[in-house]
């Protein structure tokens, strides 16, 4: 790990909800959590791998989100995190994804850093 690997650091990410990330048994084409959920890891990992060094990735060890608003295929999510707190290998998150003026998510999620 870098010793650039402290709280503070943020990710952002904005993506267009698709028809695939559905639930395949709702008539209505709206996000599903757990492609949310995949999409709050990816905006966490991205936002701390340049800090890790090349043998070394994080992979989800917690998460903790609540999915209070519907967001419709075509519409786009905007998912914002931040590293509170780092703890020898352990990152901790919080989380926010929003549509438009919609709080769709919010929550903490835990990263531990692992060498391959």
């Amino acid at each position: 790990m870098l010793e650039s690997l402290q709280a503070g650091i943020t990710g952002d990410a904005t993506i267009t909800v698709t028809p695939e990330m559905s639930p395949p048994h709702l008539p209505e084409k709206v996000l599903s959590t757990p492609t949310m959920v995949r999409l709050i890891e990816e905006t966490c990992l991205e936002s701390v791998q340049p800090h890790l060094d090349e043998n070394e990735t994080s992979v989800g060890t917690h998460v903790n989100f609540s999915h209070s608003a519907k967001v419709v295929a075509g519409e786009a999510v905007r998912i914002v995190t931040e590293v509170t707190e780092v703890d020898r290998r352990r990152i901790e998150f919080v989380t926010r994804v929003t549509c438009g003026d919609r709080v769709v998510s919010e929550g903490t999620h835990q990263r531990f850093v692992v060498r391959y």
